[in-house]
């Protein structure tokens, strides 16, 4: 007799599950510029190390490149370090010691010629050890002012096969891309000048996280939710990305950048793009990255007054953090007594184009707010003022399809049900959907996924200049209309709230509320 139960969830591996839908990844060497600062130490390392442990990495070898001057064996110790504090999963000393025999370091300075001649003739012989064929993968843990010189180092060593070598060169860049649309452009031209387009991979984490690639199955792989997806029957669409900490150590980047460019233009925008996008011809990835593009140049402009009209901005105050007090913004170390870096930002847009016309989007991200979250929420209209919702004092809770990015990764449904008992009372229930109860194990982190893309050649979850440059023209009017109001002072909100009044405002002058995550 035929089993009709499916397969089992809890046997699957969620990088591996159901049907394959990208390319393999390749052998490659994995080369960190920054290997020993805290991103190579807190994700890069340990997500290779989950990789490894899946039987997902390819052929490899992995060579840290820094100015601390350490043997390998020693950044070895520095790799175990962040795998045991920061892995998904706990470091298993067999594997840990397969693993390790990847890993190399070469000392050198992001300017220092000499170093990418040290590290070209220490791949080599890693490549002929591990039997690797010469295809690289430089990832650039740097900060941006550094970007050309290494590129441009790198080209100098011969470290960068041509377009049409079957070794391949790709490298990683990570935010910010620039700071405004000129500086983004500048770095596009540096890269330009030594890479392709196509081995460029310009990265933000929030796109390798489950849930979000996941946006585009829910949508195009569910035939009730894709007739909905639309102006017609979507009354509105909240993105929220909240963050419990405060700005910590990184007041000197933080005063420089603030939660609009920190946040909004890179993440909140690719997660807006995902949501709105019209369905692909293909998975090809550019293809993918061409309809996201097709929503950012459908952003309706923001001139001043719009700015004025539909965005808010705030500073956290004095208040609480996990019940423990907390100073405002101007009393952390190393912020400037009267700054006007915004630490929360929410504001109202809209999308000029067939399916969305008419139809707002409320963006919001803030620090020192009461919980980590992110969600995708899409309320849908109202059913009409008769029968179970005929009374305009006590209307029904809206239906609301809500994707849950971080910390609880899932999925619900919010709709209206009747209440057990003789009399008909409607309550709103939530039809739910966790990663970790259905599949039974931890979703792969996102740099997993990012780095197993790269190696594969794959693009799909990465920007392409044209979308940061887009993204940035729409982003600039906003600075440069809050430069020219000339404020001295934010509106404040308590560290541990949900944003400042004003924010509530903006919602509410339209008849509606901000969810509570």
């Amino acid at each position: 007799m035929a089993d009709l139960r499916g397969p089992d969830p809890m046997s699957a591996n969620p990088l591996t599950a159901g049907p394959e839908l990208g390319r393999l990844p390749a052998p490659c060497s994995v080369v960190i510029f920054g290997g020993s600062g805290d991103l190579a130490k807190r994700k890069l390392l340990p997500a290779l190390y989950n990789l490894a442990l899946d039987a997902l990495l390819p052929g490899c070898a992995v060579v840290g490149v820094s100015r601390k001057d350490m043997p390998a064996e020693h950044y070895r110790k520095f790799a175990r370090e962040g795998a045991e504090r920061h892995s998904r999963r706990s470091v298993e000393q067999a594997r840990w010691a397969d693993f390790e025999r990847l890993l190399d370091y070469v000392p050198g300075a992001v300017d220092d010629p000499a170093a990418y001649a040290r590290l070209r003739v220490r791949l080599e012989a890693l490549e002929r050890e591990h039997g690797l064929p010469g295809s690289r993968l430089f990832y650039l843990a740097i900060p941006p002012s550094s970007i050309g010189v290494c590129t441009e180092n790198l080209r100098v060593a011969g470290l960068v096969s041509g377009p049409d070598d079957p070794r391949f060169t790709r490298i990683i860049v990570e935010k910010p891309i620039g700071h405004d649309l000129a500086s983004a452009r500048e770095v596009n031209e540096t890269l330009a000048r030594v890479f392709d387009e196509h081995q460029i991979f310009r990265i933000d984490h929030y796109l390798g996280k489950e849930t979000v690639q996941n946006l585009l199955v829910l949508r195009f792989a569910n035939s009730f939710l894709e007739p909905l997806w639309n102006h017609k029957y979507v009354d509105h669409v909240q993105i929220t990305v909240s963050e419990e900490e405060g700005v910590g150590s990184r007041a000197g980047y933080y005063e420089e950048a603030g939660a609009l460019r920190d946040m909004l233009q890179n993440h909140i925008l690719q997660l807006l793009c995902l949501t709105a996008m019209e369905p692909p011809r293909s998975l090809d990835a550019d293809v993918v990255r061409s309809a996201k593009l097709e929503v950012l140049q459908s952003l309706r402009p923001l001139d001043a007054a719009e700015v004025a009209r539909s965005i808010v901005r705030g500073q956290y105050g004095a208040g609480y953090a996990r019940g423990e007090p907390a100073p405002g913004y101007r009393q952390e170390a190393g912020v400037r007594p009267g700054s006007t870096t915004e630490t929360y930002v929410a504001l109202r847009c809209y999308i000029d184009n067939w399916r969305w016309a008419g139809v707002p989007f409320y963006l919001r991200t803030g620090k020192r707010m009461p919980k980590r979250a992110s969600e995708i929420a899409v309320q849908l209209r109202p059913v009409p003022q008769i029968l179970f919702n005929a009374n305009p004092a006590s209307p029904l809770d809206p239906n609301v399809v809500s994707v849950r990015i971080q910390p609880d990764e899932g999925m619900s449904l919010r709709i209206s049900s009747k209440l057990p008992g003789p009399r008909v009372r409607i309550f709103p229930v939530r039809m739910d959907f966790r990663y970790g109860a259905t599949f039974g194990e931890s979703s792969p982190e996102a740099y997993e996924r990012l780095l197993l893309d790269v190696m594969a050649g794959d693009a799909t979850l990465f920007m392409r200049r044209d979308a940061v440059e887009v993204s940035w023209a729409w982003i600039d009017p906003i600075r440069t209309a809050w430069q020219a109001s000339g404020a001295t002072s934010l509106p404040e909100y308590p560290s541990g709230s949900w944003g400042p009044l004003e924010a509530d405002r903006l919602i509410q002058a339209e008849g509606r509320a901000w969810r509570t995550l």
